[in-house]
């Protein structure tokens, strides 16, 4: 579950820095674009955020399970040692 959020994370900071590139391109090259400049560093800051945000998603989803694994090794190892 984590990988995908990680790959998700990726490719939402990828079209992020897309963003970032048409806001610098679109700019000085045709300045009368009805989609001037605020619309694409709006797009980037949301598409940046949702990066960090699946990023945290995925490092807490990793550090769950890792927490439930070794819950379950110590549970079992303490099984083995009773009977």
């Amino acid at each position: 579950m984590s990988r995908n959020l990680y790959i998700l994370a990726a490719t939402l900071l990828l079209f992020s820095l897309i963003s970032c590139a048409m806001l610098s391109s679109v700019s000085s090259t045709q300045p009368d674009l009805p989609g001037n400049g605020s619309l694409w560093k709006t797009t980037s800051l949301f598409l940046f955020l949702g990066a960090v945000m699946a990023a945290f998603a995925g490092v807490m989803t990793a550090m769950f399970e890792q927490v439930e694994r070794r819950n379950e090794e110590r549970q079992r190892r303490e099984g083995r040692r009773r009977h």
